[in-house]
């Protein structure tokens, strides 16, 4: 075998459909589109949310309320859970590792439900005012990242 021998699979190329090369093809005439109308002539083309003149989805739903588009998403992680991993210092990446978190990008807030075992240095974007309190009892250091 060499690259000369080379070839696709079976089945996997086909040919392109070429449209208006006389009747013979199947695909003469009108090439598929049918006779008249809106989506027979050249140069037609239609908006992506275009339903046929029937009022849209988008205008059919109802809008309420507001959206914030500077609105930042933290994801939520409780003492309890932190308790479960045995390090001292716990950072993004201890978090992602224990399957708390998904990606270290992604902004942490630890609320206070449950309690710490030991004294730990936990590193996040924010804390609640419960979890500071616990963390501190222990002796611990709640280490704030950015």
């Amino acid at each position: 075998m060499n690259l000369s021998n080379l070839k696709p699979a079976k089945g996997s190329r086909k040919d392109r459909k070429r449209v208006g090369r006389g009747p013979g093809s199947g695909w003469g005439k009108t090439s598929g589109r049918g006779s008249k109308g809106q989506l027979a002539g050249s140069g037609y083309s239609r908006k992506r949310d275009f339903e046929g003149g029937q009022m849209p989805l988008v205008r059919r739903i109802p809008k309420r309320g507001f959206t914030n588009i500077f609105r930042i998403e933290y994801t939520v992680v409780n003492l309890d859970s932190l308790a479960k991993i045995g390090k001292k210092e716990i950072a993004l990446k201890d978090l992602v590792a224990s399957g708390l978190i998904k990606r270290e990008t992604e902004r942490v807030k630890v609320l206070g439900r449950g309690e710490l075992a030991s004294a730990k240095t936990i590193h996040a974007h924010k804390f609640s005012e419960s979890a500071l309190k616990k963390i501190e009892e222990k002796g611990g250091k709640a280490v704030t990242i950015g």
